[in-house]
């Protein structure tokens, strides 16, 4: 038992804490207290030296200066592998320390063999995260995979399989769900805050539109064939590989399934349905011919069977998050709007149509959802204690899911209707529409190649 000075000092430090966080977020203090109050415990290593060995596939921007970094805190990166042998090199060199080493390799499945590996960070062009998911659920690797999951809905049922027969940690990266501002929003709407919700609203950046782009010299560097992997085989140029790769539907699905992997999840979290059954779409504006295959600038509108419409537009105006009184300002975030009122949301901020909306604390028994502040942490967490994250592998099928359903309305220019349990569009137009749901994987980059 706690002695009473000592239990006055921790609510004091408590207090001090939600006080903090409350001023650094804008949030009301009533829901930051009641968040610290809910979140559980991180699992303690039960030694100073008993941390996991992490394996960073993938070792670009995103792995290595922001996944490897946060996952420093909670393990040790023991291997490493990439397909480019400068940022291979220069992932080893930036993540030795006091003398250790971290082994690399320019082919995951051997990195996977590794003894002293017990988790990996994915961190590879989206073409590529199925079947690493994949080949380290086999290997019994617990794995944090950047986000969207996959690059076809079918590849989603694989991954789940995969992930659940050989019972590891998955955590997908849409590391929004551990924002509290995010989770406040999803709270207040899924207990009708705004009142009964009718729509959301998702506006996302615009994507890349250039072209006709001329081939180059593959950079010695690069294993070009490697990188390629199931995409159809193509030549290089620079547009193709490392940050460009999201521009080109051989690889990944434009600002939809970019930006649109993290709000498009947090839509799917407040609506509480696994997934649209109505998608329309209108293309704003067509790819070049020679360049960038993906469709910049779209609408897309998905219809839930509750009723609720939520409607995603892609706008090239300046800012990142742009004025909430300004829809045409607005380049980056999530509005939902309801029969009492609206609240918008994004990294940034927290707001509604009238503030009451949020300083006001939800009853005593109300829904609340899944508490997360660090989504990395949460990972490390799970994979002590094996339960599941905020992000679990059906989470993120899910949310990449309803990425996919409305990049392929755009690609077929059909509205379609979409069967949930079944993952099969239905109805006028399916038959050209299923066609996306999967693709042929150029061989030996195919199931074959993890199996």
């Amino acid at each position: 038992m706690n002695h009473p000075a000592s239990f006055q000092i921790s609510r004091r430090l408590f207090l001090r804490r939600c006080t903090a966080t409350a001023a650094a977020t804008g949030l009301p203090l009533w829901f930051v207290e009641s968040e610290f109050a809910r979140a559980e415990e991180p699992v303690k290593a039960v030694a100073a030296n008993d941390k996991p060995g992490i394996a960073l596939i993938g070792c670009g921007g995103q792995g290595f200066g922001v996944d490897a970094q946060n996952a420093l805190r909670y393990g040790n990166v023991v291997a490493v592998c990439d397909v480019d042998q400068k940022r291979l090199d220069d992932a080893v060199t930036r993540l030795s320390k006091d003398g250790k080493v971290p082994t690399k390799f320019s082919d995951f499945r051997k990195l996977l063999e590794h003894k002293d590996v017990d988790c990996v960070i994915n961190a590879t062009p989206d073409h590529w995260h199925s079947l690493v998911n994949i080949a380290a659920a086999k290997a019994k690797k617990d794995i944090y995979s950047e986000k969207p999951l996959t690059l076809t809905i079918d590849e989603g049922r694989h991954v789940v399989k995969a992930v659940r027969d050989n019972k590891v940690v998955l955590q997908t990266g849409t590391q929004q769900r551990s924002d509290i501002r995010f989770r406040m929003a999803c709270d207040l709407v899924r207990n009708s805050r705004i009142g009964k919700l009718k729509e959301v609203q998702v506006w996302l950046p615009a994507g890349m539109r250039e072209g006709p782009l001329a081939s180059a010299p593959v950079p010695p560097e690069l294993n070009w064939d490697f990188w390629q992997g199931q995409a159809p085989k193509a030549d290089y140029m620079p547009q193709r590989c490392h940050t460009f790769f999201r521009y080109w539907y051989e690889y990944s699905g434009g600002t939809l399934t970019d930006w649109g992997a993290h709000h498009m999840d947090i839509a799917y979290w407040a609506v509480g349905l696994p997934a649209p059954t109505l998608v329309e779409s209108k293309a704003l504006s067509q790819p070049i011919p020679g360049g960038y295959t993906t469709i910049s600038d779209y609408e897309v509108k998905f219809t839930y069977p509750n009723g609720v419409v939520c409607k995603v537009r892609s706008t090239r105006n300046e800012g990142i998050f742009g004025n909430v009184d300004d829809p045409k300002g607005q380049r980056n975030g999530i509005r939902f709007e309801g029969s009492d009122g609206w609240i918008w949301v994004n990294r940034d901020q927290i707001i509604a149509s009238d503030m009451e909306l949020l300083r006001k604390p939800l009853p005593e028994g109300g829904e609340r959802l899944f508490v997360s502040n660090d989504h990395m942490c949460n990972f490390f967490d799970c994979v002590r204690s094996r339960k599941d994250p905020i992000c679990a592998v059906e989470i993120g099928h899910r949310s990449a899911s309803v990425c996919h359903l409305g990049a392929i309305s755009l690609r077929t220019g059909k509205n379609l209707q979409w069967d949930p349990a079944k993952e099969v569009f239905v109805g006028e137009n399916a038959t050209e529409a299923n066609a996306f749901v999967t693709r042929e994987m150029r061989k030996p980059y195919d199931y074959s190649f993890v199996s």
